[in-house]
């Protein structure tokens, strides 16, 4: 056991909570205590504020992003955040959708970078939809650009019979996320691979001369390019060749949410939005409002992304490792969540019950 000096200063973080909608705050509350149980170990101290974003904001405040909610990000060492949206929402302008709030947030903060880690757990091989010889093993990592791109782009509208969109990056906006995916790649494998659409975009072989400029500080990192079609393709016949993907904001999305398959649950996926100060930490499935409340979700990827807080907003390594390696043993000792459980599993647990089980686990560490 860590030893701590009861005459030194407790360092306090600040926490911003965003519990969102759905299954939002049964998942953040599970996350809580694995932040709570690791703190405790290495001798810091958390202090959360609570605010509202998507349709819970909406329904209190009319907007998905109230001036609060972002003031008090802006203010906190770090957000954790469930997630957000629904059908009782799904046909407001888009302006008020919930989604817009989230990408406001993004944006508010300068969260520029998304990083996404796709590992498959030996205890979980039989989850996955691959066989067992594609997916073990599998340990990679994808930085996705989050405030520019087609999603950000202008002009952009639509009338009564078209629609448009236009995707566009400048040198230094590709430039910084390319620094962020070098630096990752020089604390893993030191494989990188660039992905990009070059053969037809030119707004992708802006991308790739970029990436290509910045690969001349990082000697040492192996450098690819893969075209994004090509890309979705090999992560399903050989996930195992990368080691960190870079791409923009369109090709990470679709490809983060394809690779998450690897693993058998989206509902074991942590991310982390990254920009000058702390970051926004969730995990990347939706709200499913249609199992909140019934206490089965699965909060792991809730409970990852707050180690990924712990690590990349606190520098906190070794509370990070604690929430990493419980939830590692509670899946080794074969307890499971509805959407990984066989059936008739006889470590069959619910949300409340899973957090539980991981907070001991770091307590005893």
């Amino acid at each position: 056991m860590k030893q701590i000096d009861p005459n030194a200063e407790t360092k306090i973080y600040d926490i911003a909570v965003i519990d969102g909608d759905g299954i939002g705050p049964e998942i953040v509350r599970e996350a809580r205590k694995s932040l709570d149980a690791a703190a405790a170990k290495e001798g810091f101290a958390l202090k959360y504020a609570k605010y509202l974003m998507g349709g819970a904001a909406i329904d209190a405040t009319g907007e998905p992003l109230p001036q609060e909610t972002l003031t008090g990000a802006q203010n906190s060492d770090a957000v954790l955040f469930g997630a957000i949206g629904g059908a009782k929402w799904d046909n407001m302008p888009r302006d008020l959708r919930p989604e817009t709030g989230l990408l406001a947030l993004r944006k508010g903060l300068d969260a520029f970078a998304n990083l996404r880690p796709i590992k498959v757990f030996d205890a979980l091989i039989d989850a996955s939809p691959l066989k067992s010889e594609v997916v073990r093993g599998v340990d990679l990592l994808v930085v996705r650009e989050l405030v520019g791109g087609i999603y950000f782009g202008q002009p952009r509208g639509r009338d009564d019979r078209r629609g448009w969109n236009t995707m566009v990056y400048g040198v230094e906006e590709i430039e910084r996320i390319a620094k962020v995916a070098f630096e990752a790649a020089m604390r893993r494998g030191k494989k990188l691979c660039s992905v990009d659409k070059a053969n037809v975009l030119e707004v992708s072989q802006i991308w790739r001369e970029a990436v290509t400029n910045v690969a001349k500080s990082y000697p040492e990192v192996e450098l690819s390019h893969m075209y994004v079609d090509n890309a979705a393709m090999q992560l399903i016949r050989r996930p195992r060749q990368f080691d960190v993907i870079v791409t923009g904001n369109l090709f990470g999305d679709i490809l983060s949410d394809e690779a998450s398959m690897i693993s058998g649950s989206i509902g074991l996926l942590p991310s982390s939005s990254q920009g000058a100060k702390g970051g926004i930490f969730e995990p990347i499935h939706g709200s499913a409002p249609d199992i909140a409340g019934l206490g089965i979700a699965n909060p792991l990827a809730t409970i990852l992304s707050a180690a990924m807080l712990c690590e990349f907003a606190l520098g906190q390594n070794s509370a990070a490792r604690r929430i990493e390696q419980a939830v590692k043993k509670a899946l080794e000792l074969g307890y499971r969540t509805g959407d990984i459980a066989e059936p008739n599993a006889p470590k069959k647990v619910s949300s409340i019950e899973m957090g539980d089980i991981v907070a001991e686990l770091i307590e005893k560490s």
